[in-house]
């Protein structure tokens, strides 16, 4: 069984409103799995919707004839660097505002290609 994966990092979102939704995708069906994501009104679910669409046109290309025997194997999302800004308190203190960046990986199980 061959593995296909897709990835996009430095997704723009923190990686705390991604998970829910890998771990709702994963081990189901391609097909549900983007069905899933497609009625959740989320931006994280947008961002891993787009990720898994990629990985199964990856698995297109690469030859798999039968779409709807794939199936997710992995739905990971892991946190990325942060930009860190500093915003001024009173009495000369300050704040850290940490803007998370996330890495979404989808990995598809595709049975014909082995």
């Amino acid at each position: 069984m061959a593995r296909i994966m897709a990835k996009h990092r430095f997704a723009r979102i923190a990686a705390t409103k991604v998970r829910p939704f890998a771990d709702l995708i994963r081990g189901q069906a391609a097909g549900d799995g983007l069905l899933l994501l497609k009625y959740e009104p989320n931006r994280g679910a947008r961002m891993l919707e787009k990720v898994l669409k990629s990985a199964i046109a990856n698995c297109e290309d690469r030859g798999a004839r039968n779409v709807d025997s794939l199936k997710i194997v992995e739905a990971c999302v892991d946190g990325g660097p942060m930009f860190k800004r500093m915003l001024p308190r009173s009495r000369g203190m300050a704040n850290v505002i940490r803007r998370r960046f996330a890495h979404i990986r989808v990995v598809i199980d595709v049975p014909e290609l082995a």
